[in-house]
């Protein structure tokens, strides 16, 4: 017996990427759906700052909710990313931001004697760091534009430094927070007033 295989000359090596051609379509529409899901749906984000604490600390990890609000614009209370608007008082606007939606079109926004003030009222926060140090006088949100805060007033660059936040700067809202694990997993509501 010989120890030599012998070629079966009826038997042909395919190429490499025609072996492993299912694996590579379920690789290049598993891509291609996760691409469509982050560019259009969901996102996940980073909190790099303090200024959302205590709602937010620094190095969650939060899913942002890109779609509904195609259909249902946001709401005061609402927890928002966004690209900020030009301004002196920010370096870079291709950084997105996150803060709380505190006015809308219409509303007069004022900060006097530790308060926030929406139209008149002062804002029941309990979701606030501490009281802001510092006044405001009122603005009116004009149309197509929203006031941002974070929930940390004395540390947080927003609205009552760099004015009003064009609607079309709008990312997304964010939706749950998925790390750390523990008691803070889970949806991000926002707060009723």
């Amino acid at each position: 017996m010989s120890t030599e295989s012998k070629l079966d000359p009826q038997v042909t090596v395919k190429p490499w990427w025609q072996q492993h051609g299912e694996t590579i379509r379920i690789f290049v529409v598993a891509l291609a759906i996760a691409l469509f899901l982050r560019t259009f749906i969901v996102e996940p984000r980073f909190i790099p700052s303090g200024s959302m604490e205590p709602t937010l600390q620094v190095g969650d990890r939060i899913l942002v909710d890109k779609i509904s609000q195609q259909w249902q614009a946001p709401e005061r209370g609402d927890i928002l990313i966004f690209y900020p608007p030009k301004s002196p008082a920010i370096e870079d606007t291709s950084k997105a931001y996150i803060k709380r939606l505190i006015g809308i079109e219409g509303d007069r926004i004022s900060v006097k004697n530790g308060k926030v003030y929406r139209n008149g009222e002062a804002l029941n926060e309990v979701y606030i760091a501490e009281a802001p140090r510092y006044t405001m006088r009122e603005v009116i949100v004009p149309k197509g534009y929203y006031w941002m805060m974070g929930d940390n007033r004395n540390h947080s660059n927003d609205s009552h430094i760099w004015g009003f936040l064009p609607k079309e700067n709008v990312i997304g809202k964010a939706s749950l927070r998925f790390f750390p694990f523990g008691d803070r997993l889970g949806a991000i509501t926002k707060s009723k007033y």
